[in-house]
């Protein structure tokens, strides 16, 4: 017969004389924080450059439409304006009323049938979480640029 048995194998001491019970746990989830912050904030970053990409190619698009439809070059410039204000604006972008747009014409007067109208869109995309203190050290913004050709239809009269 055999008596009650004590285990006293390699297992117990190996662990009694390491004193590290639960350090693993402790050490991924250090290790996981210290990847995982920047991972994050390099996803947000980059979203939020994939939106500005969407809005300033849309809003170059829709800017040239609105100038080349328009019944003269002043008000197609005011209605490019407003249609890329809104472009931004649905991706989420304030516009602060600085030089966001660029328009150029192939021809004088602007609106000449046949005729081509460039319009260039660039906008800073602040960067998530940064300080404005930091401004004068570095830069804070991406800039984010497209540009879009329409034509003047041929079959229209020239408009101022």
């Amino acid at each position: 017969m055999t008596g009650p048995s004590t285990t006293t194998g390699p297992a117990r001491t190996r662990t009694a004389a390491s004193g590290e019970e639960g350090a693993a746990v402790v050490e991924f989830l250090g290790v996981g924080v210290l990847l995982l912050v920047p991972l994050v904030y390099v996803v947000v970053t980059l979203g939020q450059l994939h939106a500005a990409g969407f809005a300033v190619e849309g809003a170059a698009r829709d800017a040239a439409r609105a100038v080349v439809t328009a019944d003269s070059a002043a008000q197609g410039a005011v209605h490019a304006r407003a249609a890329t204000e809104v472009a931004l604006a649905d991706q989420g972008f304030v516009v602060d009323g600085g030089d966001l747009l660029e328009l150029e014409c192939s021809a004088s007067p602007c609106l000449t049938p046949g005729a081509m109208v460039g319009v260039r869109v660039r906008y800073e995309v602040p960067l998530p979480l940064a300080p404005a203190a930091l401004q004068d050290w570095v830069p804070l913004s991406i800039p984010v640029e497209a540009a879009h050709v329409a034509p003047v239809e041929e079959h229209v009269a020239v408009r101022p």
